[in-house]
């Protein structure tokens, strides 16, 4: 079915067009030509098309003599140019904009490889929402090509300030985080053996970090490093990129694997706070061991809840290299014992493998003496921290604000989620290095749309990738009338969840 409220219609002949005629406060379309009779230029009509009324249009045809000539994607690509628009994304990306968009749109819905975007262009409306007829992969390779040229940081920079000016946002603090994905093949030279997030050996693998705003999730830079690169070397390469940001003081807050002396100053003289986690080395363990009993930490005035989790937490003053701040000893009892039993049910299962005489994992190992008996000492040192973790603070805040503000890092994990599920990031199939940057720079840029998306929906029910879905059923049909050669295309009708999202976002996307 077909909402008649959205129509638009081309002639098909070359020397006929319509034209809007007013009569008595109303707007009447016609067919006409123009002949030129006698060196004069007549105008002939040749038919009436129908009428104007609200700002729609009413044919005078029936749809019972069109036939349906395509059925195009059109929703979720309304929204996504529309946001791009909106922070006048299409001027900023050169001339080789509208592929490098239509590649942006299809990190967002259904993106497989560079030589399979010609046979997806064909089956949405990209052509009407885009100055792009249709893709090849040539021109495609192109806008890759052109990606790279661009200078990343001063282009995201502006491209944050103007999205900060177009939502009226004031940053106050800023999560940055490193994730890696790894690669088809292992021809490029970004490829490097690192940390695999994922726990899976032997893959070459690239370093990206981000930083997003803390309480929007809008991204303001991101970077590619090798994949042997440590984390906390990504923080201090990036803080130079940061300072040219020129924000108000704010908190930046990072994960342990992150932090180090360098990167706590370098940011205390941005005149920035911090807030991140700290391993726990022996020498907090030591620091910390007094207080790590029942007695302390399971008082009632040390708990915090903190989403579905309960925490319960002593602050102490500490400083780390002469960054002054309170450290923070947190108990989550709900890890404690998952860790404990799933230690111990391997420990248990490690005893019948050595008592049949069979080898057991490497890591294990440490708990049994020669004999294969059980070191209790040792279980019980790798137990005395179970379920604890440190995070510290250069800005004086309680525990009940400053635990929320670590732990509840769901943007972060919902960006690094979006960049490697919904913008399709992992894994990456390119070779040249120069590719592989601009892949990810295209995968950034999805995730800013996503990013603004979500901020839109925020007062709603809806996510960012549930609207997308919702949408994905919102079809543009073209039809032929046959009897008056007229080309009409149609939106199907809405359904009440398409339309509140459109609504959401713009009511004009109402009568795109």
């Amino acid at each position: 079915m077909v909402d008649s409220h959205f129509v638009v219609y081309i002639m098909y002949t070359a020397m006929s067009f319509v034209r809007k005629i007013k009569r008595r406060g109303r707007v009447y379309l016609a067919e006409v030509e123009n002949r030129r009779v006698k060196g004069k230029v007549v105008q002939r009509h040749i038919r009436y098309v129908g009428r104007e009324a609200d700002g729609k249009t009413i044919l005078a045809a029936s749809l019972s003599e069109a036939e349906v000539e395509q059925v195009k994607l059109y929703g979720p690509l309304l929204v996504l140019h529309h946001l791009a628009k909106k922070i006048h994304l299409p001027e900023q990306l050169g001339p080789y904009s509208q592929e490098i968009l239509s590649l942006v749109y299809a990190h967002c819905l259904d993106y497989r490889s560079l030589n399979h975007m010609p046979q997806w262009f064909e089956r949405t409306d990209l052509n009407f929402l885009l100055d792009l007829e249709d893709v090849t992969e040539k021109r495609l390779v192109g806008a890759l090509d052109s990606l790279e040229g661009l200078d990343a940081e001063t282009w995201q920079q502006q491209m944050f300030q103007s999205v900060c000016r177009q939502y009226r946002l004031r940053p106050s603090g800023v999560v940055y985080d490193v994730t890696n994905t790894y690669f088809y093949g292992r021809s490029c030279p970004l490829g490097k053996p690192g940390h695999d997030k994922e726990g899976v050996p032997g893959r070459p693998l690239i370093q990206i970090g981000l930083a997003i705003t803390q309480e929007e999730g809008i991204p303001l830079f991101h970077k590619v490093f090798d994949g042997n690169v440590h984390d906390s070397r990504t923080l201090r390469d990036l803080v130079t990129q940061f300072r040219s940001y020129r924000l108000g003081r704010g908190l930046f807050i990072y994960d342990r694997g992150i932090v180090s002396k360098r990167n706590l100053k370098d940011i205390k003289e941005l005149h920035w706070d911090t807030l991140c986690g700290v391993p726990l080395h022996p020498a907090l363990k030591k620091f910390w061991r007094p207080w790590a009993t029942p007695g302390r930490m399971l008082r009632f005035s040390n708990r915090v809840p903190v989403g579905s989790s309960v925490f319960y937490t002593v602050l102490r003053p500490y400083s780390i290299d002469g960054v002054r701040g309170k450290l923070a000893l947190c108990l989550n009892e709900r890890r404690q014992r998952d860790t404990r039993e799933s230690r111990r049910s391997e420990i248990v299962y490690a005893q019948k493998l050595l008592a049949e005489g069979k080898a057991i994992k490497p890591g294990l190992r440490p708990f049994f003496d020669a004999q294969g008996r059980l070191r209790h000492d040792k279980l019980a040192a790798a137990e005395e921290f179970d379920g604890y973790s440190c995070i510290f603070c250069t800005r004086s805040l309680p525990q009940q604000q400053m635990l929320p503000l670590y732990f509840d890092k769901d943007l972060i994990e919902k960006a690094f989620r979006s960049l490697k599920g919904v913008t399709q990031l992992r894994p990456v199939r390119h070779w040249l290095a120069e590719h592989v940057r601009a892949h990810v720079f295209l995968c950034y840029l999805a995730y800013l749309l996503v990013s603004l998306l979500r901020y839109h929906l925020r007062n709603t029910e809806f996510t960012a990738e549930t609207a997308l879905s919702e949408l994905s059923t919102m079809y543009k049909v073209y039809l032929r009338d046959t009897q008056h050669r007229f080309r009409l295309s149609r939106t199907v009708t809405l359904t009440k969840n398409q339309e509140l999202i459109l609504k959401t976002i713009h009511k004009s996307l109402l009568k795109a």
